[in-house]
């Protein structure tokens, strides 16, 4: 019976805010009789309320009795049952961060095709899921080597444009001398303008490593620490612009279709930023939470390769164990960005789509919010239900306790 009663409450969920009160109780009575079919419960009665107090809600109460056999000699001659289902819906708030993997080896095997049709069809889902504007947010955090923070930060405090500056200019020369470089003493370099940086950033830390800090295993914002700064790069391939959470669908779905495959693999730093995009700090800006509701908060990390390339460590061809390791290992500071993230209660799900018959990623499988939340497919066409499988599992009506 308490079976029956939570089906009836999820059942009458998809329609109560278009009910009255009376057809409320008629349906629930209706649906409920369709589905429980017990011949000894006796005077069934089903009551059926709904509510908009603090989120919308619905309590499904059932009564009956129940003949007894023993009991009888003992003047219980039926027992009371009495259940009760309630399914609650906008209450919780969803926030959904997508890091994808955009690197050159997503243009193989139809895998980009095929990755904006599974965006695209999780987008169609939230949205579906979303009863009113900001119920649902998501962010999307394109990755290769590098991510695309955008341009307009050009003048913010939080770049450090040492490297950039060293790479991007020219000599100017004072006087009639010939040269046009270094070695003439009347010569001096002067850097582009940083309005021509495309917003392309890589790891936190310094030129040499990681710092012992840790600011993108912790998503900490910048601070007077130079190495908690974003070092600002200009690569030949630099991704598409975060972005930020919204719940512009058609723009969403506008980025989506514009991406493009180009770098290596460095998951850790899309990681960090989907991360970021969810709290905000530095350059990414998190919408405010109203404290009436409960907010569940996750992060979607498909990847088509293994861990190649950051700012200090691997070739761009070869896995590397030095970058998986700023992703996740519990033996050293800091623990990785995987375990602090869920450590802060974000759910991740990851995806490793290998064509390319490469190894079951353990670091995914480590990184993954649990065994049922790591997936790995082997063919690009698989891509689309897993991301529909995610989307439900994010969408899904949850019975209130």
């Amino acid at each position: 019976m308490q079976a029956a009663v939570d089906s009836t409450a999820l059942a009458l969920s998809k329609n109560a805010d278009s009910m009255s009160a009376e057809q409320i109780n008629a349906r629930a009575s209706e649906y409920f009789k369709s589905i429980f079919s017990r011949p000894d419960v006796k005077g069934i009665v089903i009551k059926g309320a709904y509510s908009k107090t603090s989120g919308s809600r619905i309590v499904i109460h059932g009564s009956a009795a129940v003949d007894t056999t023993f009991m009888g000699a003992l003047g219980f001659e039926h027992l009371p049952i009495s259940v009760s289902s309630t399914a609650a819906w906008g209450i919780n708030k969803l926030r959904v961060a997508l890091a994808l993997d955009v690197t050159g080896s997503m243009a193989e095997d139809g895998k980009m095709p095929a990755l904006k049709d599974a965006a695209k069809a999780l987008l169609k889902q939230l949205k579906a899921a979303a009863r009113g504007p900001g119920d649902i947010y998501v962010s999307i955090v394109p990755f290769a080597r590098y991510v695309n923070i955008g341009n307009s930060n050009y003048n913010k405090p939080f770049i450090d444009w040492t490297d950039w500056d060293k790479q991007h200019g020219t000599w100017e020369c004072a006087g009639n001398s010939s040269y046009n470089n270094s070695h003439a003493n009347n010569c001096k370099w002067k850097p582009d303008d940083h309005s021509k940086w495309e917003g392309c950033v890589s790891d936190r830390g310094t030129d040499y490593g990681p710092s012992s800090q840790n600011y993108d295993q912790k998503v900490l914002p910048p601070n007077s620490d130079a190495s908690s700064e974003y070092p600002a790069e200009q690569p030949d391939g630099c991704p598409a612009a975060i972005r930020q959470l919204t719940y512009d669908w058609d723009g969403l779905n506008d980025m989506v279709g514009d991406l493009r495959p180009e770098g290596s693999t460095n998951q850790p730093i899309g990681l960090v930023w989907a991360w970021q995009t969810l709290v905000g700090g530095g350059a990414m800006v998190a919408p405010p939470k109203d404290n009436k509701y409960v907010y569940s908060e996750a992060i979607i990390l498909m990847s088509d390769g293994l861990n190649t390339q950051n700012r200090w460590y691997g070739n761009g061809s070869s896995q590397s164990v030095q970058v998986d390791e700023r992703m996740y290992d519990r033996s050293k500071n800091g623990s990785g960005t995987c375990e602090n993230a869920k450590d802060a209660g974000i759910i991740i799900y990851t995806i490793q789509v290998n064509t390319g018959h490469d190894p079951t990623s353990k670091l995914l499988q480590n990184c993954a919010s649990g065994r049922d939340k790591f997936t790995e497919i082997k063919s690009a066409d698989q891509m689309v239900a897993v991301f529909e499988s995610i989307g439900s599992a994010l969408s899904k009506l949850h019975l209130a306790d």
